[in-house]
């Protein structure tokens, strides 16, 4: 019997405080059995608050997760890059190996303006909007 290896994803966003953050939790609850997943940012800042609370909002625990560079992944060689920010797209660091890089750009929920619920509801889409993306990721 062959035991299949989980192909490694890194979700890749600017501050790694918001979008690639939620696409890490979501990937690793949602398909944890197919991927192995990362996510760093090109300038981290911090997980943000919000990010946390939106997902604790459909039961998954982020609040262990760390904001980081890409120079302190413990992993170089990635099946798939993903960049979920244009800024990011632009500004990925080369990494060895054969990885696909694959780009899909998602608003910045920290980014939102208005009310402290406005721009609650702003990470609620994009994680919404996130998941579906996660749900039809396909690697064939």
């Amino acid at each position: 019997m062959e035991i299949a290896l989980k192909k490694k994803v890194l979700f890749l966003c600017t501050g790694n405080s918001a979008r690639s953050q939620m696409a890490e939790g979501l990937m690793r609850h949602l398909r944890g059995d197919e991927f192995e997943v990362y996510s760093a940012g090109v300038e981290p800042k911090g997980v943000h608050p919000k990010a946390v609370q939106a997902m604790q909002e459909i039961g998954i625990d982020i609040s262990g997760q760390k904001s980081k560079h890409t120079d302190e992944l413990p992993v170089r060689d990635f099946d798939y890059i993903i960049t979920l920010c244009d800024h990011a797209a632009q500004n990925c660091p080369v990494f060895l190996g054969k990885g696909v890089r694959l780009h899909h750009g998602f608003s910045d929920p920290a980014a939102a303006v208005g009310s402290d619920h406005e721009m609650f509801d702003a990470f609620r889409k994009v994680r919404d909007e996130l998941k579906q993306f996660i749900l039809r990721f396909d690697t064939d």
